[in-house]
């Protein structure tokens, strides 16, 4: 049986994305910073409550251990994200940026995630079948960014989109330095959650589609990517 940890997985994307892979058969751990909100996510959608704060070091690796003792890991989704935390306003202009912004942002969208990684890559090395899902944005790509007429170049904000553009260059990282695991970078879309106060126009069960797709990919699989539910996307 396939066993799978979802950061952030208490609401939102995270929580669409536990609930469908406990019905496709997998043990999910749904890693939540909120321990009551988390065990209320686990006893609705089947899966197994974790306490964890993918800003916290002792969390992590008190998470780590939680697993390795329950058994291994096969799957790493990394979906915990923040567009705005502790008042930091992502969405603000290149002109009025500040570096506590980015450090905010960052804390969590990347060093969170390298935290993570780090901690749960040698449960991950001892699967037959190890894939790891980091969930980005299309505001990440470069490309997007820099096209006239897209939406993601009409984006005012900075920091949230750098933050996810550097997501996609660990997964490449990370990708070249264990080609034995399938690990991708995707794109959810622009989905009604609490990170844009649901203004977006997707819904969450579309928005795990990807997401639980390129969690059950298999060996033979693409790996070091960038995808939506269309197909790759350009960096």
């Amino acid at each position: 049986m396939t066993t799978t940890l979802i950061t952030g997985a208490n609401k939102g994307i995270g929580f669409a994305t536990a609930r469908r892979l406990v019905a496709a058969g997998h043990i999910v751990y749904l890693g939540c910073r909120d321990a009551e909100r988390g065990r209320r996510a686990a006893a609705e959608s089947g899966g197994r409550a974790l306490p964890l704060d993918i800003t916290d070091e002792a969390s992590v690796v008190s998470a780590a251990g939680i697993i390795e003792a329950g058994g291994g890991l096969d799957v790493l989704i990394n979906n915990a994200g923040v567009q705005a935390e502790m008042g930091a306003d992502t969405t603000l202009g290149a002109a009025d940026l500040t570096v506590d912004t980015m450090r905010r942002t960052f804390e969590t969208n990347v060093f969170g995630t390298v935290r993570v990684l780090h901690a749960f890559l040698p449960l991950l090395q001892r699967s037959t079948a190890p894939v790891v899902v980091n969930v980005s944005s299309g505001l990440a790509s470069l490309t997007r960014i820099s096209t006239a007429g897209t939406a993601a170049r009409a984006y005012p904000g900075v920091a949230y989109p750098a933050s996810k553009t550097a997501v996609n260059a660990l997964t490449v990282h990370y990708a070249k330095a264990y080609p034995d695991m399938r690990i991708n970078a995707v794109e959810p879309g622009f989905t009604k959650t609490d990170l844009n106060g649901h203004t977006g126009t997707g819904t969450v069960e579309e928005a795990a589609e990807v997401i639980v797709r390129m969690a059950e990919i298999g060996r033979d699989g693409p790996t070091g990517g960038y995808f939506d539910a269309t197909g790759a996307l350009p960096w």
